[in-house]
């Protein structure tokens, strides 16, 4: 009878804590990033980090001398390992690849993610190439146009709030806002499980890609990076 018991108890824990919530809190801008981490009712400041009591000023320790060591004997060159680079090729395979299975995972959930707060604003700063950030402001409108109904449907998302616009006069990109997120473990387990295995396929073909890729031709210091002659 006592195996019944414990079998029992773990059982219990177990619910318990597929049923905890856990999520994360997340604001940038002027003030830099602020993270912060829930566990059920306890939260945990992750950044900035805060300051720490100043350490005691200690007498400088004598350096003792380290023997010289010898260099090693040449055993021959040794191939250089590839550079693992992401391009924009490879952002599209990876939502051609993990946009389907993440929504079949986050659809089994029945809108079990709570989104609470969002709001973002993202102004493109199109003083250097007008053209460039006209272009990027209508992508990422339609990306914003037709990605919030779909994850609308599969997540729990209260009052989103999306700005964003162009800023001719402007060369650099503004972006600020707040984000939070939380969820049960169980429905975390759930989400983890469905997307592992499409993942990890794609990790390994990504990886396959940058060997595959020939090396970027090394420049000198001071060099300018080579153009394209004119057509």
């Amino acid at each position: 009878m006592a195996w019944l018991w414990v079998l029992a108890v773990t059982a219990l824990l177990i619910t318990l804590l597929c049923r905890t919530r856990v999520g994360a809190w997340a604001a940038f801008g002027g003030d830099g990033l602020r993270l912060d981490a829930r566990f059920g009712l306890l939260r945990v400041h992750i950044l900035p980090a805060r300051p720490g009591k100043p350490k005691a000023d200690k007498p400088p320790k004598k350096k003792k001398k380290k023997p010289e060591k010898k260099p090693p004997k040449e055993l021959g060159e040794k191939k250089a390992k590839p550079k693992l680079s992401f391009t924009l090729e490879d952002g599209r395979d990876a939502l051609r690849t993990l946009l389907p299975p993440l929504k079949r995972a986050l659809g089994r959930t029945r809108r079990g993610i709570q989104v609470k707060p969002l709001r973002l604003s993202l102004v493109l700063g199109g003083q250097e190439d007008p053209a460039a950030a006209a272009r990027l402001y209508g992508e990422i409108q339609a990306a914003v146009w037709v990605g919030m109904p779909l994850l609308e449907r599969v997540l729990d998302i209260r009052e989103p709030y999306i700005h964003t616009d162009v800023d001719f006069s402007a060369s650099a990109t503004a972006a600020e806002g707040e984000a939070g997120i939380t969820l049960r473990i169980g429905t975390l387990l759930a989400v983890g499980f469905g997307m592992a295995f499409p993942a990890l396929g794609w990790f390994l073909r990504w990886r396959k890609r940058c060997r595959n890729r020939p090396p970027e031709p090394e420049r000198g210091a001071g060099e300018p990076p080579t153009e394209n002659p004119a057509a």
